[in-house]
């Protein structure tokens, strides 16, 4: 009973605090406004001076960039030598569709959401937040975007029946570009932030949302490859302040890669938390960090049985033969009573199946 009172005062705690972090970019841009006796000086349909000559850059990277980027960063890791040989038969099969297949499936499905559904949702609405400033509306999406992740992610490890749409994506021996999108199709469809992101550009806020789109991409790519760039700045004193902000901000190889362990037992490994995708400081204040500056030994997850490419791919329209597993048929995921000392620091409310 001591346990269900803590958690949920945890749980509105930790609600509280995301309805006062979605709130900010509105309050802002409303001082803003405030503060200008609500002239509108500039609006995000066109950028600030000082950006407008990377505009270029941004539309080509968000168009076709970002895939020779992935392309090239999976090469160069192959080369590297940084897979151990471990990307061998089903990891194969499911790494290239979950890369390839979303970009054939999802963008009919997001331009039909984007025009269709949202013109009958919200009527004449499109266009609405034109008169929000560049960085307003990059402020906007990318803390709106981002935090709405954060949950979707946590949530998908804490509840058991909701792991197993995202174990595709921890399933894997090894860390790389390749994990970047490797997913389970239905935890993709049903993105929650994927959504928010094409309302917002519905709304008129598609300049700042090209960008955080980009940035993200790279931080998140940069976050799962197996080049350790982050190293650097734990090695040489003098970048430790840049180490401290950095990793505390944003996701580095050596948090992220803690999420993807094998065990938590090493002091290491922590896929009970550091769930951030962009930002890491999302982690930070719900208390679901740890940080080590040091890197796993193994990863994936205990209960893999290197299922068929199309059970983890589309689990549950299509289930796993093999014996064992939890996405064969029949099997329930249950959820297990959590240690008092894991409600105390991450207020787990079940413990993922990885354990």
């Amino acid at each position: 009973m001591a346990l269900d009172v803590k958690l949920k005062r945890k749980l509105r705690r930790d609600i509280s605090i995301s309805l006062l972090l979605y709130s900010l970019p509105v309050v802002a841009i409303y001082l803003y406004f405030k503060l200008n006796n609500g002239i509108v000086s500039e609006s995000h349909l066109t950028l600030p001076s000082y950006l407008e000559f990377i505009k270029p850059a941004f539309q080509n990277i968000r168009t076709w960039g970002l895939s020779v980027f992935m392309i090239v960063l999976g090469i160069i890791e192959f080369a590297a030598g940084m897979y151990d040989d471990q990307w061998t038969g089903e990891e194969r099969k499911i790494d290239i569709i979950s890369f390839l297949a979303p970009k054939l499936l999802l963008p009919p499905v997001i331009a039909f959401f984007s025009l269709t559904a949202l013109p009958f949702l919200i009527p004449n609405l499109e266009n609405t937040l034109s008169w929000v400033p560049f960085w307003g509306g990059f402020f906007l999406i990318a803390v709106a975007d981002d935090l709405t992740q954060y949950w979707y992610h946590r949530l998908h490890h804490q509840v058991p029946f909701l792991w197993r749409f995202h174990r595709t994506h921890h399933s894997a021996p090894y860390m790389g570009m390749a994990m970047a999108s490797r997913q389970n199709f239905i935890y993709t469809i049903f993105f929650s932030q994927i959504y928010l992101t094409a309302t917002l550009t519905y709304l008129g806020l598609g300049l700042p949302a090209l960008f955080v789109t980009v940035i993200k991409s790279f931080i998140t790519l940069g976050a799962h490859s197996s080049i350790a760039w982050d190293k650097p700045f734990y090695k040489y004193r003098i970048l430790h302040p840049i180490a401290w902000v950095l990793e505390r901000l944003i996701s580095t190889p050596a948090t992220h890669h803690a999420h993807h362990a094998d065990t938590s037992g090493d002091g290491v490994g922590y896929f009970k938390g550091n769930f951030g995708n962009m930002f890491f400081l999302w982690d930070v204040i719900f208390g679901t960090a740890l940080i080590t500056r040091r890197f796993p030994e193994s990863y994936g997850t205990k209960t893999y049985k290197q299922e068929e490419w199309y059970a983890q791919f589309l689990w549950p329209i299509f289930k796993s033969k093999k014996e064992g597993s939890p996405l064969a048929e029949g099997v329930l995921a249950l959820p297990i009573t959590p240690k008092k000392s894991d409600v105390e620091v991450v207020s787990n409310v079940y413990e993922p199946l990885q354990s």
